[in-house]
């Protein structure tokens, strides 16, 4: 599968081709022929992503949060669950399938798995409509979450959507509501829930799984009350841009962390959680174990309690 490059990594490309070609020409003058040079080319290339990856700005971050091979939700339960069981539907309406979720075992520990699926090529982009959730998707979210609380199993949340799907229809069936609806579930229940945040976070779409004990973060992924662009549209009638919308609106990683509107940053590979899908994996999931054990012995009503805290937190330190 062809490599697909960012904006910013335009001169890496350019590199890679030259390695790609002098490997080539390797083939056909013997073997060693270029070998030094390649490995010299490729030791600049990591150089350049390095320095690049260490220093994104906010709208650069977007473009990588939103990369078309960056880990979904399907990837995150192949990797990270064990003896996944997908529960369809709301009981109310139908299945939303923007929003997945469902049992499995977490290193061994049943738990509750939910998340936004964009979906990778045309069609499953259809089926998955782009991972914009539809009423029943949060009607299914809280039926999970109460399945959850009976059963005293943890809630793992894995975050990625540009927001709820705001067509007629999305509205005609109550959006609204049922992103009210799994928002406040999210924050009364009795078990421990962690979100993570693994591409964009956007909106009351995201908010409605995320109102966990323990919000986390990859890296390089945002987390805001709205996508740049349309911050752009209703701030500047689009007179200015996205790039400049997300720089003036604190959506990454580590903005969010010094507001404390997320608790912790989960790092990603030189180059993304695309450029290396297993350390990514690898690197989720000890963060995920760490932050359930330090919420294993707490009561229902300490969990309760220490969310509310959290959430009512956020804001108050920057007044």
């Amino acid at each position: 599968m062809a490599l697909q490059y960012l904006e910013f990594e335009r001169p890496i490309a350019e590199l890679e081709a030259k390695i790609e070609e002098l490997s080539k020409l390797s083939e056909t003058a013997g073997p060693g022929a270029f070998e030094a040079e390649i490995e010299s080319l490729r030791a600049r290339a990591q150089k350049m992503r390095r320095d690049a990856y260490a220093k994104l700005d906010a709208w650069q971050k977007t473009q990588v949060a939103r990369h078309p091979d960056r880990p979904h939700f399907v990837d995150y339960v192949a990797d990270l669950i064990d003896d996944f069981v997908e529960l369809h539907g709301d009981r109310v309406f139908g299945d939303d399938q923007a929003l997945i979720g469902g049992l499995g075992r977490f290193r061994g520990r049943p738990v509750v798995v939910m998340g936004h699926e964009k979906g990778r090529d045309t069609a499953s982009r259809v089926k998955h409509n782009f991972g914009y959730a539809r009423p029943e998707g949060y009607r299914k979210a809280v039926r999970l979450m109460e399945l959850a609380e009976r059963f005293g199993l943890p809630v793992l949340s894995f975050v990625d959507t540009a927001g709820a799907y705001p067509g007629i229809a999305s509205e005609e069936r109550g959006v609204a509501e049922a992103i009210a609806r799994s928002t406040e579930k999210c924050l009364m229940l009795g078990t421990p829930n962690i979100a993570i945040i693994t591409g964009e976070g956007g909106s009351g779409g995201a908010i409605a799984i995320a109102g966990a004990n323990r919000v986390l973060i990859l890296e390089h992924a945002i987390y805001s009350v709205i996508a740049p662009e349309g911050a752009n549209s209703i701030l500047w009638r689009g007179a200015r841009s996205g790039a400049d919308a997300a720089r003036a609106m604190k959506i990454s990683a580590q903005e969010l962390l010094a507001m404390k509107i997320v608790d912790r940053i989960v790092p990603e590979p030189i180059g993304g959680a695309h450029a290396d899908r297993a350390e990514t994996m690898a690197m989720v999931a000890e963060a995920l174990e760490q932050e359930l054990a330090a919420l294993d012995d707490l009561s229902a009503d300490e969990l309760r309690k220490r969310r509310a805290e959290r959430f009512y937190a956020i804001g108050r330190s920057l007044q």
